[in-house]
């Protein structure tokens, strides 16, 4: 590549996003950053993005691999680095500060964005370079090739083809939808801190575990009461305390405080900001060749429509709808047993599960906590799996410091004693974090700039108090299982180009390596190493176990349908036209309601996981039209975990299988190619139909 000066505009030496951290493994020094190191550090970075970008557009030599596709590469690495960091701190730490800044950042990211994939000098290079390929007068590698056919789609996807007028329009959308699900998120977080119930009496938490109790406690006095105990919400509909509270009226108090999120007025409501964004994603859709904001994210996923979507949706729904109320019936009469007469409502049914399971299969939930001790099952349970699968392991380096006091370092290395990367845990929930569980990066490794991967898990398990061991739930237990897949996935990226690196792969694959991760807590050998009383050291009893495996598919039918009647509903307002979205926020919950009883999922006593005033994936992060990518990917999971099966399960040569074949390769190549490379065959549906007890 031909070397030309550029005006480059510079950052602050005294900044720490000015250089790549000197830290190992590129951790970024969060000890020195501040906030007010942030938006310089965007500015300079959008800067010399844009003067990076500028000289390959002006590039008079015609394009290749080096001058075109691995210089987009090497662009914007300032900017990469503060957004990593940033959005990360967002989302597991945020601020007032923060919060504002992220909203007078997103439209300038968004102008920013478009600048670049609106540029037609820059995408006719790009179809230069495809027609020097596509004649054989340039060779490309693999990943390169893929590179080059992604980034067309890209640029198309932009409307980089579209006339003046539209590409004018569609900057003022992209602006608008970026601070738009900035302020969803923002609103949503604060309505569910300021929808945590307080209980006064200490009888009201009459069948809550002590540990929980305690917790409770700890989270009130953190929150600056002086008394009380304080439940707070988790981010989905059905709140894990109410499979454990006798009190009625509290379980109806927590669930009401839950349901309610974003959509009782006042300033926290989400209402009028999700029914513009359906809006605008709705418009951009038709200004860009696609019926609806649906089509336009399955054109860009495996699943290629929605007419695939729908037909995968609509196969599963009328089972799961099914077998949901003959869940409710068998509970009604377990409510009945104590209310004569009384109606089966939403907050009841986890309480009255986990009676009837206890009752079916003499196993109750709150007898297993003591055995699900938060570090036991991280450091013999989910890294131990790891180590025994993969030969990587796990050392704790407390010199290296998170960006917040609970985040604990993990160096990774590989079984000949290799670097692999860093893993950070960041387990508690706090005000200051959304609600859920996630996996972020931090570094994405390549081999192009030499950086090896940093990766995060976000879980909100609550806190104990200073001393007390943090005992977990089943649940629980499964999502640090899952959101461990995902940090394998990153971790065990091999590729050239960071734009491939790891997760970096369609919405509707993502989640697959993360859900294979799920088998392992399932593993009776994994299970008898982690599973261990926190005070005792007993192991938990073995008829415990197999009760909790042959219990399975108890309560599948809930769980299914709360799952797909979210799936549905995100699709439902991503399928519509944009003179289609209510134009009034009362609009919504009649909308929601419609939109369900269509899809045959309004099974009374069973909301969707995430109603719509709290939707995070649909409206406020990077899922909207694409929650449907869980069971999508699901289908790909049960296949693989069959595989591992007539394999030999946990075995290492299994696990350097599915290392090199899938995880390692990222977005390097098509990911349905790298799924048949380990299957040998393409995917097939029975093993999830068997799975979710939905085999006909």
């Amino acid at each position: 590549m031909t070397t030309r000066s550029l005006d480059m505009p510079a950052l602050d030496r005294d900044n720490p996003f000015a250089a790549p951290s000197a830290l190992p493994y590129g951790l970024p020094d969060f000890a020195a950053i501040r906030d007010e190191h942030y938006l310089p550090a965007f500015e300079v970075g959008m800067a010399q993005e844009r003067a990076e970008v500028e000289a390959i557009a002006t590039d008079p030599n015609p394009p290749g691999e080096d001058n075109t596709l691995l210089a987009l590469e090497r662009s914007g690495r300032l900017l990469h680095r503060v957004s990593m960091v940033f959005y990360n701190r967002t989302s597991s730490d945020s601020t007032a500060f923060l919060d504002e800044l992220e909203e007078k950042v997103a439209p300038l990211l968004s102008a920013h964005h478009d600048a670049i994939y609106l540029d037609r000098r820059l995408y006719d290079r790009l179809e230069a370079l495809h027609a020097a390929v596509s004649s054989g007068l340039v060779e490309l590698a693999g990943d390169t090739a893929w590179l080059l056919h992604t980034l067309r789609q890209d640029f198309v996807r932009a409307g980089v083809a579209t006339g003046e007028e539209v590409q004018a329009e569609l900057r003022e959308i992209n602006a608008r939808i970026t601070t738009l699900e900035s302020t969803f998120g923002r609103l949503l977080l604060a309505d569910t801190n300021a929808a945590a119930v307080l209980v006064q009496d200490v009888a009201e938490l009459d069948g809550l575990p002590a540990d929980a109790i305690a917790a409770a406690r700890q989270a009130a006095a953190d929150r600056g009461h002086a008394a009380g105990y304080l439940i707070e919400l988790m981010l989905f509909s059905q709140q894990p305390v109410l499979a454990s509270l006798r009190d009625r009226d509290l379980r109806r108090r927590v669930h009401e405080a839950s349901v309610t999120r974003g959509g009782h007025g006042g300033e926290h409501d989400t209402r009028a900001t999700l029914l513009e964004l359906a809006r605008l994603r709705a418009r951009r859709a038709r200004l860009l060749g696609f019926d609806h904001h649906a089509a336009f994210v399955a054109a860009d996923s495996t699943a290629k429509t929605t007419a695939a979507v729908d037909e995968m949706l609509g196969r599963l729904a009328p089972a799961a709808a099914a077998n949901a109320r003959r869940e409710a019936a068998d509970l009604e009469q377990a409510l009945q047993a104590d209310l004569p007469g009384a109606t089966l409502e939403p907050w009841d049914w986890s309480f009255y599960a986990e009676r009837v399971r206890q009752e079916r299969y003499a196993l109750d939930d709150t007898l297993l906590r003591p055995y699900l001790e938060l570090e036991r099952v991280v450091q013999d349970g989910v890294f131990d799996a790891a180590t025994r699968l993969y030969g990587v392991r796990f050392t704790h380096r407390p010199d290296l410091v998170g960006y917040h006091p609970d985040v604990r370092v993990y160096e990774v290395h590989d079984a000949d004693g290799g670097e692999v990367g860093l893993f950070l845990a960041d387990w508690f929930t706090r005000e200051s974090k959304r609600g859920g569980a996630w996996m972020n990066n931090l570094v994405d490794q390549n081999h192009l700039l030499a950086e090896r991967p940093v990766v995060v898990n976000n879980l909100n398990i609550p806190k104990p108090p200073a001393g007390e061991p943090a005992l977990l739930s089943w649940d629980e237990v499964i999502t640090l299982f899952h959101e461990f897949g995902h940090a394998l996935h990153g971790l065990f990226s091999d590729v050239r180009l960071a734009s491939q690196s790891g997760t970096e792969v369609p919405r509707d694959f993502v989640e697959y390596p993360s859900q294979v991760n799920e088998m392992w807590a399932w593993d009776p050998g994994v299970l008898a190493r982690f599973a261990v009383h926190h005070v005792t050291g007993e192991p938990m009893p073995v008829e415990w176990v197999r009760t909790m495996i042959a219990s399975r598919q108890y309560n599948e039918g809930f769980s299914t349908t709360e799952y797909l009647a979210a799936a549905l509903l995100d699709q439902a307002w991503h399928q519509l036209d944009p003179d289609q979205v209510p134009t009034d926020v009362s609009e919504v919950e009649a909308f929601e309601r419609r939109a369900l009883a269509a899809a045959g999922v309004d099974v009374p006593a069973v909301l969707p996981r995430y109603r719509t005033t709290y939707f995070n994936h649909a409206f406020g992060g990077g899922y909207s039209a694409a929650y449907y990518s869980y069971i999508w990917s699901e289908v790909l999971d049960a296949d693989t975990v069959e595989w591992f099966a007539e394999n030999g399960g946990l075995r290492g040569e299994n696990g350097a299988a599915f290392r090199e074949r899938l995880l390692a390769r990222g977005g390097s190549v098509d990911v349905m190619e790298a799924f048949r490379d380990l299957r040998g065959r393409d995917p097939v549906i029975a093993p999830l139909l068997a799975r979710r007890g939905l085999a006909g």
